[in-house]
């Protein structure tokens, strides 16, 4: 049987430790992980004697039988019992493995990962700057070091790595010669409406289909998405013939 200490006892009322950890459960995860130390769980089981204690109050008041809380309570339900209704339609849209995996074989395009590069540049305004930049690096000078001294982009904090990116995302002076290199290369000094560009291509990875298994979540969701929208719109119109509504 599983050990549930009681933590506090309030008015007769006991706060248990699986009351605690329900209770952090409901929080986002960020939050979670300082609600589980020490001081964490003491904080919140503090809140929650709290919560308790202006309950108590509430009722020994009976400001639960106070008009405006009674409407208050009642447009709650209200909005619980419409949301909850909502869900159990939402409940009706299934989607299968294989509904997947049909959508996959007939959309394959849509999962071509294009071919990408992983590049690392110098810039600098100056071309007789961009051309000492060159100079060095083709001399053997670490190419981080040329950058953090010779390059005016914030990238030269890293040496002057821009990461992975595809066609179409970089102006296209700067695409075109960053492409046509082989990985290893450095270009001479190209000129873009930035300024004079240094690139070396550190890594290239060739366009792939991605595989089902890799998709598999995205598509499902997105399937699910759809079936739900359309259960939900159904649902409405069935409603809107069952029951009268009259503008005003």
């Amino acid at each position: 049987m599983t050990n549930n200490k009681v933590l506090a006892v309030v008015e007769g009322i006991e706060i248990t430790e699986n009351d605690l950890n329900a209770t952090i459960s409901r929080f986002p995860k960020d939050r979670q992980q300082f609600l589980a130390t020490e001081e964490g769980k003491k904080q919140l089981l503090d809140q929650m004697i709290i919560s308790v204690l202006i309950h108590t109050y509430a009722v020994e008041s009976k400001l639960d039988q106070n008009t405006e809380f009674l409407v208050e309570l009642e447009n709650t339900k209200r909005e619980l019992l419409t949301r909850y209704a909502v869900s159990k339609v939402m409940d009706q849209a299934k989607v299968t493995v294989e509904e997947a995996e049909a959508f996959y074989k007939d959309n394959m395009s849509r999962f071509l990962q294009e071919e990408s590069i992983n590049a690392r540049h110098i810039l600098n305004g100056d071309l007789e700057k961009a051309k000492e930049a060159y100079d060095k690096v083709k001399e053997g000078m670490d190419f981080a070091e040329v950058a953090k001294e010779y390059s005016v982009c914030p990238s030269k904090a890293k040496g002057g790595e821009l990461g992975y990116f595809t066609k179409g995302r970089m102006v296209p002076e700067f695409e075109k010669a960053a492409f046509g290199l082989e990985v290893g290369e450095i270009s001479e000094p190209v000129k873009t409406e930035f300024g004079y560009h240094i690139i070396q291509v550190i890594d290239r990875k060739p366009a792939y289909l991605k595989s089902f298994e890799e998709v598999k979540d995205e598509i499902l969701n997105g399937l699910l998405n759809a079936k739900q929208q359309m259960v939900y719109t159904d649902f409405v119109s069935t409603l809107k013939n069952k029951y009268t509504v009259e503008y005003k």
